[in-house]
C-alpha cells in the first residue's frame, strides 16, 4: 500500500513538473502577475541553528533564524560576506558538511516538518523535488565531463525514474524556457559562456517543478547586461508560475530587481524582515540603514558611507545585540538581547523600537 502511494506521488509530481514546464513555454514577457494572486504560507523557519566544529571552537553560522515565506513571493537575504547567508541555504536544504557541531530548529514546508524526515525521505520527497537550489558560482559547479543536457535531465531520472528519452525531452523544454538553444543539449560546460552556464544551472533547478528555489549569489561574476537578463528571466518565472524564491546576495542594488521581502542577516541572525518597497526607502535597523547608505547612487554627489569596524567572530559572538560595537545608536540596553518588534508584516530586532509596533 505504501509503495503504491509513493508511485502515485511520483506520478503526480511528474505531471506537475510537466505542467509548470508547459506554462513556462507559454509564459508572457510580463514581469508582473496579472489577475488574482493567492499567497499561502509555503515555508516557515523557526529557531534554525547550524554550528560548525573548527579547531578554534564551534562557528555559530546560523544562530536562531526565524522567518516565513508565502507562495509566489521572493525573499532576498542581504548582509556582509561571512554573516551566514550561504550557511542558511545549506541549513534549509540539509546540505550539511561533516564538521557539523549543532543542527536544530524547525523548517516547515507547507504542512511537512522537514527536520523530522529521515535522510532518505528528505532526498526522495523534498530536495530537488519541492525545494531546489542554484548554488554559489553555479556556472562553475556543472560537471565538466558531462554534457549539460544530461545534467539537466538527471533530476528527473533520479527522483522520478523517468525514461532517459522522456527526461531529455523535458530538459529540452527547460532549455527553451530559460533561453538556451536546444542544440546546446549535447555541449559540454566549457563550450558555453558564463551567462549560458548560469541559465543551464537555473534550468536544472526548475526542471522538477519545485515550489521553492534558493539562489545563492546567482549573478556573481557575470557582466551587468547578463545580470539584467538573468533577473528578467527570474521575474518572468515568478510572475507566470507559483514559484517562490530565496535570493541570497550581498549586492543590494541588484537584489531590488526580484525582492518582494528583504531579510537582513548579521552575525548569524536575521535582524530585520520588511516589505521591499518600504525597506529600500526606509530601513529600520541601524545595520540595515548602514547597508543602504553604503550603496553607490547615480546623480548623487555624496560619497557612499562605509560601516566602520569588522563583524564579530561567529566563534565567540558578543552577548546582546551583535551589531552594538559598530552601531552609532548604541546605548546601555544594547548589552541585552534585543526584542522583536512587529510592524504589520514587518519586524525588527532592535532596542530603538522598544514599546513601538503592535
Amino acid at each position: 500500500m505504501a509503495k503504491e502511494k509513493k508511485i502515485t506521488r511520483k506520478e503526480d509530481a511528474i505531471l506537475e513538473a510537466k505542467r509548470k514546464a508547459e506554462l513556462m513555454s507559454m509564459m508572457s514577457e510580463t514581469t508582473h502577475k496579472v489577475g488574482d494572486v493567492k499567497h499561502e504560507l509555503l515555508l516557515s523557519i523557526k529557531d534554525l541553528k547550524l554550528h560548525f566544529e573548527t579547531v578554534r571552537g564551534p562557528v555559530q553560522a546560523v544562530d536562531g533564524v526565524n522567518f516565513d515565506l508565502v507562495t509566489n513571493k521572493a525573499v532576498v537575504v542581504v548582509g556582509e560576506s561571512g554573516c551566514g547567508k550561504s550557511s542558511l541555504a545549506k541549513a534549509i536544504l540539509r546540505l550539511l558538511p561533516r564538521n557539523v557541531a549543532h543542527y536544530s530548529g524547525e523548517v516547515w514546508l507547507r504542512d511537512i516538518e522537514t527536520m523530522g524526515l529521515s535522510d532518505e525521505e528528505y532526498r526522495e520527497d523534498i530536495r530537488w523535488v519541492k525545494i531546489s537550489m542554484v548554488p554559489q558560482a553555479a556556472m562553475n559547479s556543472l560537471n565538466p565531463v558531462l554534457r549539460v543536457g544530461d545534467q539537466v535531465a538527471e533530476p528527473m531520472l533520479v527522483h522520478y525514474g523517468m525514461p532517459k528519452e522522456e527526461a531529455m525531452e523535458q530538459a529540452a523544454v527547460m532549455f527553451r524556457n530559460v533561453g538556451v538553444p536546444v542544440d546546446f543539449l549535447t555541449r559540454y560546460p566549457f563550450e558555453l559562456s558564463g551567462g549560458m552556464r548560469q541559465r543551464v544551472a537555473i534550468a536544472m533547478a526548475l526542471v522538477t517543478g519545485p515550489d521553492l528555489v534558493i539562489l545563492d549569489e546567482p549573478t556573481s561574476a557575470l557582466d551587468v547586461l547578463t545580470q539584467a537578463n538573468i533577473f528578467n528571466l527570474l521575474k518572468r518565472i515568478k510572475a507566470n508560475l507559483e514559484t517562490s524564491f530565496i535570493l541570497i546576495t550581498h549586492d543590494i542594488s541588484t537584489s531590488s530587481e526580484l525582492a518582494d521581502i528583504v531579510a537582513v542577516m548579521y552575525a548569524g541572525k536575521i535582524i530585520e524582515v520588511s516589505e521591499s518597497h518600504r525597506f529600500f526607502s526606509e530601513p529600520r535597523h541601524p545595520y540595515a540603514r548602514a547597508l543602504m547608505a553604503s550603496v553607490p547612487r547615480l546623480r548623487e554627489r555624496e560619497e557612499p558611507h562605509f560601516i566602520e569596524g569588522k563583524p564579530p567572530s561567529l566563534i565567540n559572538p558578543p552577548t546582546g545585540c551583535r551589531f552594538k560595537d559598530r552601531c552609532p545608536n548604541r546605548f546601555e540596553k544594547c548589552e541585552e538581547e534585543p526584542p522583536t518588534v512587529v510592524f504589520g508584516d514587518d519586524w525588527v530586532a532592535c532596542w530603538l523600537y522598544e514599546g513601538q509596533g503592535e
